[in-house]
């Protein structure tokens, strides 16, 4: 088996915004693995949050190279690598290079039924409730909408901006940690009274801990909270779900492990990514039937994607060709 990755970079249609910070570009770490005349790919979204970057996750492929070009398998990888964007890259590149030797498709590999297209969230970045309610409007037909907040308790106006000109869209948010216990008791009843279905990570992980005892009135979401399976029993107790993302848990092998874990532990699942290219989203989309809430919106915020690329009808997220992954 040879591996090859390399760092590349996709525009994002204008500027996508947070409460951390803005860029206007997805940078990511694409690994190639071949053996005879099969190839296998996966990208991963490298997240500074994370103390991750492009450099630092090829250094990690790299320094694993040796374990992985003698023929590593997906289950003996979440053992050698940490999880995080590298381990996801490779992962997904050794699940795409055994369907291709196989000719099975990824929910066969992993013994699941066919999963169900679903709706997806289409994000709205962080910006004034003007310029939040005219993206939204921008984004009418989408049934779903995410809004990223977490600036200052203007959020409210921020949500109510995009529900007086989007009466009958479906509305969850995303703080990115950027309020205070404060800050999410002010906020939370109004969020309710507007029908926001989700608020996610409220607090900064790690200062999270009076949410143990808070009845939120939106069910809360963990993001940067929730990681692998370790996270769990800690999540359990503050949230009501968590958002599985494959470049935390390490590649789809172990976000599976992670799915029926928190299916056991009764918490729902939001399914997420980081802004990547269809080639980022497609291993997820084998999570479908697990999440009640899909956030697959990585490719529709770009201004190009790689080719082939997911196909989104009527916001519904399809499975990919095998020509793309899996």
């Amino acid at each position: 088996m040879k591996l090859t990755a390399e760092a590349q970079s996709w525009p994002i249609a204008g500027t996508f915004t947070i409460a951390r910070g803005s860029k206007t570009s997805a940078d990511v770490v694409l690994v190639t693995v071949t053996a005879d005349d099969d190839r296998g790919q996966g990208e991963c979204v490298p997240y500074p949050r994370y103390g991750e970057t492009t450099e630092s996750v090829l250094a990690q492929i790299n320094h694993a190279r040796a374990e992985i070009e003698a023929g590593i398998t997906p289950d003996k990888l979440v053992e050698t690598m940490p999880a995080g964007a590298a381990r996801n890259a490779v992962d997904a590149a050794l699940i795409d290079l055994a369907c291709k030797k196989s000719g099975q498709r990824a929910w066969q590999y992993f013994g699941l039924a066919q999963p169900m297209p679903k709706p997806t969230c289409f994000t709205i970045s962080l910006d004034t409730p003007a310029a939040m309610a005219a993206a939204a409007i921008a984004a009418h037909g989408r049934p779903l909408l995410k809004l990223k907040l977490g600036r200052d308790r203007d959020d409210v106006a921020r949500v109510r901006a995009v529900r007086d000109v989007l009466p009958g869209v479906r509305l969850v948010v995303d703080a990115n940690e950027g309020w205070s216990m404060d800050d999410l008791t002010f906020m939370a009843p109004a969020m309710a009274a507007m029908g926001v279905e989700m608020i996610e990570q409220p607090l900064p992980a790690g200062a999270d801990d009076p949410l143990s005892g808070y009845r939120s009135p939106v069910p809360l979401c963990a993001d940067e909270s929730a990681h692998g399976l370790e996270s769990l029993p800690l999540v359990a107790s503050r949230y009501k779900a968590i958002n599985l993302k494959l470049d935390k848990t390490g590649g789809l092998t172990n976000a599976l492990r992670v799915a029926r874990a928190a299916r056991k532990a009764e918490l729902s699942i939001m399914l997420g990514c980081m802004v990547g290219t269809s080639l980022s989203m497609a291993p997820a989309t084998i999570l479908l039937d697990f999440a009640s809430i899909v956030d697959l919106d990585g490719p529709l915020l770009l201004a190009r994607d790689r080719m082939p690329q997911l196909a989104f009808n009527n916001s519904d997220v399809q499975l990919p060709e095998a020509a793309l992954w899996g």
